[in-house]
């Protein structure tokens, strides 16, 4: 009975430690540049050529530079991101949205190695994914042998 109602404190205090970042200036920053960029229509119309061309660069990356189109796909496929990425309200957004991404990196990372320091805490940043990669018996950095 002790550990569910321990359980229910743990999952309580992340609720509230998840209503802090949401409350907190980053949070809200995320959360306001999110409104701006779903309300700026060229920004939109941005976003939706890009992921039209992203599907047809998928498309012809099965075949690799054999596929007549190979290299205009690509090319297009290209402009289109550097032009979606540099326009204002899309490039707050992302700022926003890799501050926000830090934090909670940074926080896994506090939490994960308070319990272990062996804790494996994927962050998708580089620069937060240190220790065994890939797990025991993989021969990593965590001493483990395979």
């Amino acid at each position: 009975m002790l550990a569910t109602l321990e359980r229910v404190e743990i999952l309580n205090a992340a609720e509230g430690l998840a209503k802090s970042i949401l409350e907190s200036e980053i949070g809200e920053d995320y959360f306001i540049s999110l409104y701006k960029m779903k309300s700026d229509m060229e920004a939109q119309r941005k976003i939706a050529a890009f992921v039209k061309l992203k599907d047809a660069y998928e498309e012809v990356q099965r075949f690799g530079k054999y596929h007549p189109d190979y290299k205009k796909v690509s090319e297009e496929t290209r402009l289109a991101k550097r032009e979606m990425d540099l326009h204002p309200t899309i490039a707050a957004f992302k700022k926003a949205e890799t501050a926000l991404q830090t934090i909670l990196d940074e926080i896994s990372q506090i939490i994960g190695h308070a319990v272990s320091p062996h804790i494996k805490v994927p962050t998708g940043n580089p620069f937060f994914d240190t220790g065994c990669g890939g797990g025991c018996g993989s021969g990593g950095s965590c001493g483990c042998s395979k």
